[in-house]
């Protein structure tokens, strides 16, 4: 009978096998699926003697052919991937839009100071000083239509990090959930494997959406923290991340765990939440401010250079532009009760058809401003300057979206390496357990006739 039991725990373990690689071929095509195994130990004799071979074999354990080193690689290339991607089409709108023909702030300036030339040669035409109030509106516009874009994309990314906070709490509630559920199969003897898939799903799909640590735990447990070190799962306990609005109406980002709360800077989280937050701060507020910078000095510059002037009746020149309303998005507006004859083009009262404080204004494209981001700069520099920067930015960001996208792709065939199916080698484990299977039948096979012809000889 030892001989019979021998090669019945042969054939378990090749049962056993060829279960494994069943599961495998079955899951070649399964996102995120870690191939399994089993490992075979031979069995001691149960008795003593020169004549014990052993007892047979046993699977002493359902292998899971995973690397952590190589998770982590994972999801450490998921959240740059996500850091770059998502800023992106933030950075290729504002350069469509900052380099039109039509919005571009350049071409405001190109038409006023064309329309102040013109006005220069005749400067008691009426058209030629209306044409002027018209390219100062149509500046004005195009002052406001940048703004307008950069406001309209804060709200995007206020909107897309609300969205992601939500998917972020989702993920942190799974990964917690299947912590209790590995580490309950795991002291119950159960085969986790599946469990902890999808658990590894949940965290790359968490990396991409702000940079993670991730620490095992000898229970089976995966702890989560931020890059900052705070907690995000601990166990079976997830932090519940949310938006705030601060008293200045900008978002801010918390995180309750447990009892405690913390404020988290977004712009350091990594991932696509930390590449939004680094956009706000890094591009759109400063250039925003960058361009009220502009407006600013174009107005001031322009006013007091009209109130140096007078009008062909001989009064004091007037203001052009109007101060920017605190709390509106216009940077620029144009006082729409001043009439073509109120421009103070004239250098005296005395002279009305005088155009030398005309020659002054038209002078001013020249004059330096300061600009916040850029120091000291020409009027007619700056805006080309802010192009220059934001697309030096934009590209800078596109070759290390390509690299980041490389980076993933090279770590991914690297985990592939180790926990992805080989169709190959499962074809070839198959027709090798089969083989085992199928010799330890026939082991049983001769077991049994000797058993019969010692029966014979017996009776």
């Amino acid at each position: 009978m030892s001989m019979i039991n021998i090669a019945l725990s042969g054939a378990v373990a090749a049962q056993a096998a060829l279960n494994a690689s069943s599961q495998n071929i079955a899951n070649v095509m399964t996102p995120g699926y870690t191939r399994q195994g089993v490992l075979l130990a031979a069995q001691a004799p149960l008795q003593g003697g020169v004549a014990a071979a052993g007892s047979g074999v046993n699977v002493s354990a359902l292998l899971r052919f995973s690397d952590s080193y190589k998770s982590q690689q994972l999801w450490s290339a998921n959240s740059q991937l996500g850091t770059r991607d998502t800023v992106q089409p933030y950075l290729s709108q504002l350069e469509q839009v900052m380099g039109s023909s039509t919005a571009s702030i350049n071409v405001g300036l190109d038409g006023f100071f064309k329309a102040l030339n013109a006005a220069s040669v005749d400067p008691s035409s009426s058209p030629l000083r209306q044409q002027v109030l018209t390219s100062a509106g149509a500046l004005a516009q195009n002052f406001n239509t940048m703004a307008q874009v950069l406001a309209n994309q804060r709200i995007s990314v206020d909107a897309q990090r609300s969205s992601m906070v939500t998917q972020i709490n989702a993920y942190s509630t799974a990964i917690a959930k299947y912590n209790q559920e590995i580490s309950l199969a795991q002291a119950n003897g159960d085969n986790a494997s599946g469990l902890i898939d999808q658990r590894d799903q949940s965290i790359d799909q968490l990396a991409k959406l702000v940079g993670v640590q991730v620490v095992n735990q000898a229970d089976g447990a995966r702890n989560v923290s931020l890059l900052n070190g705070q907690p995000l799962v601990a166990g079976n306990t997830a932090g519940v991340m949310a938006v705030q609005s601060s008293p200045s109406g900008a978002q801010v980002l918390t995180l309750q765990f447990a009892k405690e709360n913390f404020v988290l800077p977004d712009s350091q989280l990594g991932g696509a939440m930390g590449g939004l937050g680094s956009l706000e701060q890094q591009t759109l507020l400063p250039m925003l401010q960058s361009l009220s910078d502009m407006a600013s000095g174009l107005a001031t510059a322009v006013n007091n250079q009209l109130a140096a002037g007078f009008t062909p009746a001989g009064n004091p020149g007037q203001p052009l532009f109007l101060p920017a309303v605190p709390g509106s998005s216009n940077l620029l507006s144009v006082d729409t009760s001043l009439q073509a004859q109120d421009l103070a083009f004239a250098g005296s009262a005395t002279t009305p058809g005088d155009s030398s404080n005309l020659l002054q204004i038209i002078g001013l494209r020249g004059s330096t401003m300061t600009v916040s981001g850029l120091g000291p700069v020409t009027l007619g520099d700056a805006y080309t300057q802010l192009m220059g920067n934001l697309g030096t930015q934009s590209q800078q960001n596109q070759t290390a979206l390509t690299t980041a996208q490389t980076v993933r792709n090279q770590t991914e065939e690297n985990w592939k390496s180790t926990s992805g199916v080989s169709q190959d080698e499962e074809a070839t484990n198959l027709v090798q357990f089969q083989q085992m299977y199928q010799a330890n039948m026939k082991v049983i096979a001769v077991a049994n006739q000797l058993f019969d012809s010692t029966l014979a000889m017996m009776g």
